[in-house]
Formats: C-alpha cells, sequence, structure tokens
C-alpha cells in the first residue's frame, strides 16, 4: 500500500467517507473480499488489511496462490 494521487484507466476507484481507495484492475483479484480499517492502540495507529485470500503473511510476495 502506498500513497498515489494519480488515477489511470487500468485503476479502481472506492470512496468511503471521503476517502478514496485507488486499486489497479490486475490487483483487484487478490483484495476480494478484503476489508480494510484503521485501527488506533497503544502500539500506534495504521491500516489494518483483513484478508480472506492470503494464506501466510510473509510479505514477500508469496501469500496467494493464483
Amino acid at each position: 500500500m502506498e500513497l498515489d494521487d494519480s488515477i489511470t484507466d487500468l485503476d479502481l476507484v472506492f470512496e468511503e467517507k471521503g476517502v478514496k481507495i485507488i486499486v489497479s484492475k490486475e490487483n483487484m483479484q487478490f483484495l476480494k473480499g478484503a476489508k480494510l480499517d484503521y485501527v488506533d492502540s497503544l502500539q500506534g495507529g495504521g491500516f489494518k488489511i483483513s484478508n480472506p485470500n492470503a494464506h501466510d503473511s510473509c510479505g514477500c510476495g508469496q501469500s496467494f496462490e493464483y
């Protein structure tokens, strides 16, 4: 995930409560059924993605089966 303000024809745009989420069409398959939330706790705040399609969360790009 990264901040970006450019949108192309290859992107899908979702807006909720004034916040736009931009996802490339080719990556949408990996996010189907996922939930994005902002969590604020004693350890700090940040975005949390709950994705039922991820088998692991290694960060190496091998968490999904194609």
